[in-house]
């Protein structure tokens, strides 16, 4: 071996590091050397890579790291695990809201998830995606992290159930069900301890304890709350990005962490709130928590959104009352809309902790949410349509059959979970001026709609009654129309300046006739009309949508004419299904569509196709079934 001098002061300071080094080389030419022979190179990588992994142990994930006390918390759960038994065991962790139960989980999740050879999966937010989808949605999702397929085909719940026991029987698993609120989801997702294989871990977080209990599970672990010292270190690193308080600091530390009582999502929310407080501001916020030394944990964290700037709280009460677990990129682009720069005020909101983002979706605490519900009630306590946002069914109807929407009012939103048929009067959205989000289902009104605030920005409405818009109608700011399955017959008459509209959606219309003039419409991206029967012809100007990328007119059946596609140079997918077009009723000019990738003209009674789709060099999908009369491509 090589060696190079070193000077003999530093030979004598690093005389102990030398032989210890010289001691690990000889044992590494020592190890002996392990030939592939005929095997799979990539197979046989991963293998040492996983005897490494368990001869180092398993490595701590981001949250161990970083959150004060999680490795005597993962500790405690691991061991409850009992991984020297060969059972399939289950565990529950339990505790109240915000208490860090699922933080606990994802550690522990990453900590032990090498161990698994068959697969893991981690089911996060089971309460809730049940309640916005269904228990399909989350076994699809188990099934699909541990097989790796995509099309399960699950018909229903029961039968999900079966393929879970089924397919996972003869597999050492380890599955993470986080925050179950129902037996329901325990016995279709984890079922009985017969479902997985041999050494399956089952890890279950909850508020209910009783639920653990009449599942019957192994063990449960209490979640902890903070002690003393750990909820000090976790404010100072928050507020001060240090483990201990600046000088004169040190009184008004204890306070604040007399107030969170050991909650970990109180020390981070007000530790986030405090940063760069000067010990007058922290003095203030202070008496402020001393006139209410009773309230709830909720009221604790309504002192980081008193600290925000008015559009970062009109914000974050959207994306309480609205938004939360949707699509980033699509809230900003509401919002956007909104006039909020929901990119600065979003990029506040982590900061201060009351928001996170998951898998490009946005989240928020329950206690947060519940916090940020309740200032919109504390707005007008006894009269819905004083209030600024609209979330409860039974709130809609209030405000709709007495008419008392007010001004005031600036988003109806209704959940999945509340879409029931009501015939109410449309009278009162006349004095909902400043209405910039309308989303609902299935309400009928029984008289006609004089007036529709011009503010919309979102306007969701499916099973909508009305046959056309008030004359006054000109949302100049819509983002996205959605009507399907409604009653129009048509949009607007005449030309319409709507340049921020990028989706129309009139699916399942049935009686709509005709499309209005795009021609002051130039960011339409989406145009869908599938299914819109009484459909006869599509107005000519949509041959001047640039940034149109999907046009659907499938099972337009009563489609006499189509457009000239000459301009749709951002066209993706175009839909002629079921739209009986006869031989020649296909443009010539559909050659033309150098962005067209999905062509779907099954269905039809042509007898041959243009000549010119040869020339649509980007096209991977072409639909022809049951084209009866086909008889030759070209």
């Amino acid at each position: 071996m090589a060696s190079f001098p070193w000077p003999e002061n530093k030979q004598s300071q690093y005389k102990g590091d030398i032989k210890r080094w010289k001691d690990a080389l000889r044992k590494v030419a020592d190890l002996a050397r392990r030939e592939l022979k005929d095997g799979y190179e990539t197979k046989f990588i991963q293998q040492i890579i996983g005897e490494i992994e368990n001869k180092l142990g398993a490595r701590l994930s981001y949250v161990v790291g970083n959150v004060v006390g999680m490795h005597s918390r993962v500790a405690n759960v691991v061991g409850h695990l009992c991984f020297g038994e060969s059972d399939v065991r289950s565990i529950g962790i339990w505790g109240m809201g915000g208490i860090g139960k699922t933080t606990v989980a994802r550690a522990v999740y990453d900590k032990i998830c090498g161990k698994f050879v068959d697969g893991c999966s981690f089911l996060a937010n089971v309460r809730e995606i049940s309640e916005k989808n269904d228990l399909v949605y989350l076994q699809n999702q188990f099934l699909g992290d541990i097989l790796h397929e995509d099309n399960l085909r699950i018909g229903d719940d029961q039968r999900g159930a079966n393929m879970i026991k089924e397919r996972l029987q003869q597999k050492k698993v380890l599955l993470v069900l986080d925050d179950v609120d129902e037996m329901e989801q325990l016995e279709k997702l984890a079922g009985d301890l017969d479902w997985l294989g041999h050494g399956s871990r089952i890890i279950i977080t909850t508020r209910d304890q009783h639920l653990l209990l009449q599942y019957g599970v192994n063990a449960i672990y209490k979640a902890e709350e903070l002690s003393i010292d750990e909820a000090r270190k976790l404010l100072c690193l928050k507020a001060f990005r240090c483990n201990h308080p600046p000088a004169g600091f040190e009184k008004l530390v204890k306070q604040v962490i007399g107030y969170a009582d050991g909650l970990p999502l109180a020390h981070d929310v007000l530790g986030s709130f405090l940063v760069n407080r000067s010990l007058r501001q922290w003095k203030s916020e202070l008496d402020r928590l001393k006139e209410c030394p009773e309230r709830k944990i909720v009221d604790l964290l309504r002192l980081s959104y008193d600290g925000l700037q008015q559009k970062e709280k009109e914000i974050f009460l959207d994306i309480a009352c609205f938004f939360k677990g949707k699509e980033k990129t699509y809230i900003t682009e509401v919002l956007d809309n909104c006039g909020f720069y929901p990119d600065t005020g979003m990029e506040v909101l982590l900061h201060r902790s009351l928001i996170k983002i998951r898998d490009n979706k946005l989240w928020m605490h329950d206690l947060l949410q519940e916090m940020a519900l309740e200032i919109v009630r504390q707005e007008s306590p006894e009269e819905p349509g004083e209030r600024s946002r609209i979330w409860l069914f039974e709130d809609v109807c209030h405000i709709l059959s007495k008419n008392s929407g007010t001004g005031k009012v600036k988003g109806i939103v209704l959940q999945s979970s509340d879409w029931r048929t009501v015939c109410l009067n449309g009278e009162s959205f006349t004095n909902m001026t400043d209405l910039r989000l309308l989303d609902v289902r299935a309400i009928h009104l029984s008289s006609g709609v004089e007036h529709l605030s011009n503010e919309l920005r979102l306007l969701i409405w499916d099973n909508c009654n009305l046959k056309s818009f008030p004359p006054g109608f000109i949302p100049m700011n819509l983002l996205k129309l959605n009507l399907r399955d409604s009653l129009l017959r048509r949009l607007w008459r005449g030309e319409k300046v709507l340049e921020k509209l990028k989706i129309i959606n009139l699916n399942g219309s049935q009686l709509f006739v005709e499309t209005p003039n795009f021609i002051n419409v130039p960011n339409l991206e989406r145009l869908i009309l599938k299914g819109c029967k009484a459909l006869s012809q599509v107005h000519p100007s949509i041959g001047m949508l640039e940034r149109l990328s999907v046009l659907d007119l499938g099972d337009c059946e009563n489609l006499t004419r189509l457009p000239d596609s000459v301009g749709l140079s951002s066209l993706t997918e175009l839909d002629l299904s079921g739209c009986s077009l006869l031989e020649g009723e296909i443009p010539s000019d559909i050659g033309c569509l150098p962005s067209l990738r999905f062509l779907y003209l099954a269905k039809n009674s042509f007898t041959t196709i243009p000549a010119s789709i040869n020339y649509i060099s980007g096209l991977e999908f072409l639909i022809l079934n049951h084209c009866k009369n086909l008889e030759v491509l070209p």
